[in-house]
Protein backbone atom coordinates (compact mmCIF):
# COMPACT_ATOMS: atom_id res chain seq x y z
CA UNK A 1 0.00 0.00 0.00
CA UNK A 2 0.93 3.36 -0.39
CA UNK A 3 0.18 6.91 -0.08
CA UNK A 4 -1.21 6.97 -4.05
CA UNK A 5 -4.07 4.56 -3.98
CA UNK A 6 -6.50 6.75 -3.52
CA UNK A 7 -5.59 8.26 -7.06
CA UNK A 8 -6.12 4.51 -8.31
CA UNK A 9 -9.46 4.11 -6.96
CA UNK A 10 -10.80 7.47 -8.73
CA UNK A 11 -14.01 7.79 -9.16
CA UNK A 12 -16.11 10.96 -9.91
CA UNK A 13 -14.55 12.96 -7.56
CA UNK A 14 -10.95 14.80 -8.12
CA UNK A 15 -9.07 14.16 -4.68
CA UNK A 16 -6.55 16.91 -3.66
CA UNK A 17 -3.08 16.45 -2.17
CA UNK A 18 -2.05 17.62 0.99
CA UNK A 19 0.61 18.54 3.33
CA UNK A 20 -0.49 16.49 5.96
CA UNK A 21 1.94 18.03 8.62
CA UNK A 22 0.59 21.57 8.06
CA UNK A 23 -2.94 20.72 6.57
CA UNK A 24 -1.98 22.81 3.25
CA UNK A 25 -3.51 21.86 0.15
CA UNK A 26 -0.54 21.23 -2.33
CA UNK A 27 -2.48 20.59 -5.63
CA UNK A 28 -7.00 20.75 -6.40
CA UNK A 29 -6.21 19.11 -10.16
CA UNK A 30 -3.95 16.06 -9.97
CA UNK A 31 -3.31 14.60 -13.10
CA UNK A 32 -1.60 10.97 -13.00
CA UNK A 33 1.28 9.05 -15.29
CA UNK A 34 0.93 5.19 -13.78
CA UNK A 35 1.49 3.46 -17.09
CA UNK A 36 4.85 3.89 -19.38
CA UNK A 37 3.49 5.90 -21.86
CA UNK A 38 2.10 8.60 -20.01
CA UNK A 39 5.39 8.64 -17.72
CA UNK A 40 7.88 8.88 -20.58
CA UNK A 41 5.44 11.71 -21.90
CA UNK A 42 5.01 13.80 -18.25
CA UNK A 43 4.67 17.35 -18.97
CA UNK A 44 6.33 17.25 -22.37
CA UNK A 45 4.45 18.85 -25.43
CA UNK A 46 2.82 22.00 -22.64
CA UNK A 47 3.03 25.31 -22.28
CA UNK A 48 3.08 25.58 -18.91
CA UNK A 49 1.10 24.10 -15.60
CA UNK A 50 -1.62 25.39 -13.47
CA UNK A 51 -0.91 27.16 -10.32
CA UNK A 52 -2.94 24.42 -8.43
CA UNK A 53 -2.13 21.44 -10.40
CA UNK A 54 0.37 18.32 -10.17
CA UNK A 55 1.30 15.36 -12.33
CA UNK A 56 2.14 12.56 -10.29
CA UNK A 57 4.75 10.20 -11.64
CA UNK A 58 4.47 6.81 -10.25
CA UNK A 59 7.05 4.01 -9.96
CA UNK A 60 9.59 7.02 -10.26
CA UNK A 61 12.66 7.84 -9.01
CA UNK A 62 13.93 10.34 -11.95
CA UNK A 63 12.74 12.89 -14.03
CA UNK A 64 14.40 15.27 -17.20
CA UNK A 65 13.59 18.14 -18.39
CA UNK A 66 14.34 18.14 -21.70
CA UNK A 67 12.43 19.68 -24.07
CA UNK A 68 10.36 21.30 -21.90
CA UNK A 69 9.12 25.18 -22.46
CA UNK A 70 8.82 26.20 -18.82
CA UNK A 71 10.48 25.82 -15.34
CA UNK A 72 9.04 23.03 -12.85
CA UNK A 73 9.30 22.12 -9.02
CA UNK A 74 9.87 17.99 -8.70
CA UNK A 75 9.22 16.83 -5.36
CA UNK A 76 10.34 12.98 -4.60
CA UNK A 77 8.43 10.64 -2.55
CA UNK A 78 8.85 7.71 -0.58
CA UNK A 79 6.07 5.39 -0.52
CA UNK A 80 4.52 6.22 2.79
CA UNK A 81 4.56 9.80 1.26
CA UNK A 82 7.43 11.37 2.74
CA UNK A 83 8.91 14.27 1.10
CA UNK A 84 12.93 13.11 0.29
CA UNK A 85 13.60 16.20 -1.90
CA UNK A 86 12.60 19.30 -3.60
CA UNK A 87 13.78 20.92 -6.38
CA UNK A 88 12.57 24.04 -7.40
CA UNK A 89 12.55 26.20 -10.08
CA UNK A 90 14.40 23.11 -12.24
CA UNK A 91 14.41 24.79 -16.25
CA UNK A 92 14.59 22.74 -18.69
CA UNK A 93 17.61 20.40 -20.23
CA UNK A 94 18.03 19.12 -16.60
CA UNK A 95 17.90 15.85 -15.00
CA UNK A 96 17.22 15.28 -11.34
CA UNK A 97 16.77 12.11 -9.09
CA UNK A 98 16.10 10.29 -5.53
CA UNK A 99 17.59 6.83 -5.60
CA UNK A 100 14.93 6.29 -2.84
CA UNK A 101 11.43 8.00 -4.38
CA UNK A 102 8.88 6.05 -5.12
CA UNK A 103 6.99 8.47 -6.85
CA UNK A 104 8.15 12.49 -8.49
CA UNK A 105 4.74 14.98 -8.58
CA UNK A 106 5.67 17.76 -11.08
CA UNK A 107 4.16 21.24 -10.12
CA UNK A 108 4.53 24.65 -11.63
CA UNK A 109 7.51 26.47 -10.27
CA UNK A 110 7.51 28.12 -7.11
CA UNK A 111 4.43 25.79 -6.41
CA UNK A 112 6.39 24.37 -3.24
CA UNK A 113 8.20 27.41 -1.76
CA UNK A 114 4.07 28.86 -1.57
CA UNK A 115 2.73 26.17 0.33
CA UNK A 116 5.74 25.75 2.63
CA UNK A 117 6.72 22.52 1.50
CA UNK A 118 10.20 20.94 2.70
CA UNK A 119 11.85 17.57 2.82
CA UNK A 120 10.58 15.98 5.65
CA UNK A 121 6.83 16.51 5.10
CA UNK A 122 3.92 13.63 4.46
CA UNK A 123 1.89 14.10 1.51
CA UNK A 124 -1.94 12.28 1.41
CA UNK A 125 -4.26 12.54 -0.85
CA UNK A 126 -7.86 13.02 0.18
CA UNK A 127 -11.22 13.20 -1.45
CA UNK A 128 -12.94 16.59 -1.69
CA UNK A 129 -14.70 17.38 1.58
CA UNK A 130 -18.69 17.54 1.43
CA UNK A 131 -19.44 20.86 0.85
CA UNK A 132 -20.03 23.05 4.17
CA UNK A 133 -18.18 20.49 6.22
CA UNK A 134 -14.77 21.63 7.99
CA UNK A 135 -11.44 21.24 6.91
CA UNK A 136 -9.79 17.95 8.58
CA UNK A 137 -7.18 18.67 11.46
CA UNK A 138 -3.40 18.36 10.77
CA UNK A 139 -2.12 14.76 10.99
CA UNK A 140 -5.63 13.47 10.44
Amino acid sequence: MHFLEPLLKRGTSSPSLYIEDTNTRLATVVETAFDSASRRTGLLGRAGLADDAALVIAPCSAVHTFGMRFAIDVIFAARDGRVLKVRTMMPSGRVSGSLRAFAVIEMAAGAAARAGLAAGHRLVVREPAPVGSPAPEPGR
